[in-house]
């Protein structure tokens, strides 16, 4: 029937909504006359319904002037009812005008009641259909639980209710004084309460509330909702909502950070100035994973110049048009140069550098995939040492004052080629730092995996476990650091303020080695098994050979080692920021690196693989390849490259 009615056109039904009033009046008025004289009456005056004849398609002109016939029934809000409420009250004056005039034997009181008994009819039948309607959309919709009964929770519950996806039936919430209330029509339950909760209404997913409670008390909540079997989503952050970027009802898998239980600390805006505002400054690799956000941190604290040097022409765009909008929304006074050049080209870089007089350099471009650099030896060496060379010597040559390399903790004791040349770089700017005639201040920070950075592990994860599995693991001992990119970002611009600052007050060239406090270390198998169960599935294994999916260990690949560090020594000073470390690490003289880098120069050129491996390792980089030679081309191409992402 409610189908039938539904594939009405809106003229039909406003026709029988119409025909519906004018029977409900009609009722209304014969039933007041009957309770009044308590008993079936039929007036002997005629005034008496001449009264209600008039009154009616009076009464209907008015109920049409007040947009009574455009409210859609299925949708209407309570607002809807003041409406109705003001239209039985105009069709009551109508009467009561008419009977006056007419002088009809109709007491005072056969009004009131037609009054009471039309906002029943008129007001309780639209109320009973949108009940109707909402009850059986809500056998469509899936049946969620809301975590957080707060602001926040509220309009999401509402936005649900409005929306065709999501039936809200009640909400948990860790406050006792809300516990056992009823918000929205909806009863709210303590968390203890939640699986019970889950069975009796039949719900399959969890929706977090929470958008204001910190990462550690998030991390507590899922680690509570975890063996329960449902999806666990989140809405946006507060940030996200506030600045319009996301609605409320736009949910969002469980992130990654969220199970780290990690906050990020607040950026200190005096360091964050120190080396960018009304500067010029030059970010190499600008649409990388790393490069990129580093360019939408620098623009917010408004440097006079960001010149977004990057060799990929996309990334290029990409980023320089995503730069121009925030720049224009924020009204920042930035000015934008996107450069296309690549890093092995020195005289390009140092005519950008001497144009643009750069006073800091952020030096994120390199290649960091392991098994890719494995595979290409030469192109590794080429970029990642020689181009940070180039991009030190046309800073050096052009009075660059501040000149930052992004590392990496592959590059302590690395079994890669990708860690030996990021350890290298290292070596390069601490020569440069302590060479004859040098006016720049270098600074190099290390860290570990960012979340959500090309090549991650996570998004594949969650696409294998969307898709039905398997999830592919390395090795079930394999743990990595992880960070966010905005807080990796924000440290990153810090810690080379702190080399800036440091080197003015000792008067010397930099050449610090910062890190970062990643925290502590995760397994990636935890991981794993973390995001299958969160999103209400449960890992197939011996143990379990009845769940939704299975994780394969597909072995460390070329170059990966199980666990990564941070720090080559023990010689690590804490510094006044809680994130922020330095090391005393060895270093060598310009003279000794010079002549590595002729050595390496000559081998790659000649595409001597095996001579370039042979001097990785003998260099103090503390260089151990945890295989062989795995270029394609000293292989002649047997090497097998698997379908699985590059380990950053």
């Amino acid at each position: 029937m409610l189908q039938k009615l539904l594939s009405f056109s809106r003229t039909s039904k406003r026709l029988i909504a119409l025909c519906f009033d004018v029977l409900a009046l009609l009722f209304a008025y014969a039933f007041a006359l009957c309770v009044r004289y308590e008993s079936f009456y039929w007036p002997e005056d005629p005034d008496v319904l001449w009264a209600i004849a008039i009154a009616i398609p009076v009464s209907m002109l008015l109920f049409a002037r007040f947009g009574l016939y455009r409210a859609v029934v299925r949708f209407m809000a309570l607002s809807a009812l003041l409406v109705v409420s003001l239209g039985v009250l105009s069709s009551s004056l109508v009467l009561a005008i008419a009977v006056y005039f007419l002088n009809a034997a109709v007491p005072y009181s056969v009004i009131i009641n037609y009054a009471l008994m039309s906002l029943i009819l008129i007001g309780g039948s639209r109320l009973l259909m949108r009940s109707l309607f909402e009850r059986r959309a809500n056998r469509e919709k899936e049946r969620v639980i809301i975590y957080g009964a707060g602001s926040a929770g509220r309009q999401l519950a509402q936005a649900l209710i409005n929306g065709a996806e999501f039936h809200p039936v009640c909400f948990v919430d860790d406050d006792k004084t809300l516990q056992g209330s009823s918000i929205l029509g909806l009863s709210v339950y303590s968390p203890v309460s939640i699986e019970a909760a889950i069975n009796r209404c039949e719900a399959r997913r969890v929706l977090l509330a929470i958008p204001s409670v910190s990462r550690a008390r998030r991390k507590e909540i899922l680690d509570f909702l975890e063996p329960l079997k449902v999806t666990v989503q989140s809405i946006p952050g507060m940030a996200d909502m506030v600045d319009g970027d996301m609605s409320i009802d736009e949910l969002q898998d469980v992130r990654i950070e969220d199970l780290l239980g990690r906050d990020p600390v607040k950026p200190r805006k005096a360091l964050m100035n120190t080396n960018i505002f009304g500067k010029q400054v030059l970010v190499t690799g600008a649409g990388g994973s790393i490069g990129s956000e580093l360019c939408r941190q620098i623009v917010q604290y408004e440097p006079e110049i960001l010149i977004l040097l990057e060799a990929s022409e996309f990334n290029l765009y990409a980023i320089e048009r995503e730069l121009a909008d925030l720049i224009a929304t924020e009204q920042l006074q930035v000015s934008l140069q996107p450069v296309l050049c690549s890093i092995q080209n020195r005289s390009r870089l140092a005519k950008v550098m001497q144009h643009y007089a750069v006073d800091t350099v952020y030096h994120a471009a390199a290649y960091k995939h392991v098994p890719m650099v494995e595979y290409n030896v030469v192109e590794g060496v080429r970029n990642n040492i020689f181009g940070t060379w180039n991009v030190a010597e046309a800073a050096t040559a052009n009075g660059v004052k501040d000149f930052v390399l992004i590392s990496t903790d592959k590059a302590v004791r690395p079994t890669n080629v990708m860690g030996a040349t990021k350890r290298m770089s290292e070596l390069v700017l601490q020569g440069m730092a302590k060479r004859e005639g040098n006016n720049t201040r270098f600074a190099m920070v290390r860290f570990g995996n960012v979340l959500g950075s090309s090549g991650s592990v996570v998004p594949l994860f969650r696409q294998q476990i969307i898709d039905g599995g398997p999830v592919t693991v390395t090795d079930p001992e394999i743990t990595r650091y992880f960070m966010t990119i905005p807080e990796a970002a924000q440290l990153v611009i810090q810690a080379g303020a702190m080399g800036t600052l440091a080197a003015r007050e000792t008067d010397g060239k930099g050449g610090d080695v910062f890190v970062l406090d990643m925290g502590e270390p995760v397994k990636i198998d935890y991981l794993a098994r973390k995001l299958i169960r969160l999103m209400g599935l449960e890992v197939r294994d011996v143990n379990n050979p009845d769940g939704d999916i299975e994780i394969v260990y597909s072995g460390l690949r070329p170059g990966e080692k199980l666990y990564e560090e941070l720090l080559i020594g023990d010689d690590v000073q804490l510094t006044d920021h809680p994130r922020i470390m330095t090391a005393s690490e060895i270093a060598l003289p310009w003279a000794d690196i010079e002549l590595l880098l002729e050595k390496l120069d000559t081998y790659c050129s000649d595409l001597t693989i095996d001579g370039i491996h042979e001097l990785l390792q003998q260099a103090p980089l503390g260089f151990a390849p945890s295989s062989g030679i795995n270029d394609l081309m000293y292989n002649n191409g047997d090497v097998v490259i698997e379908s699985i992402p590059c380990e950053k």
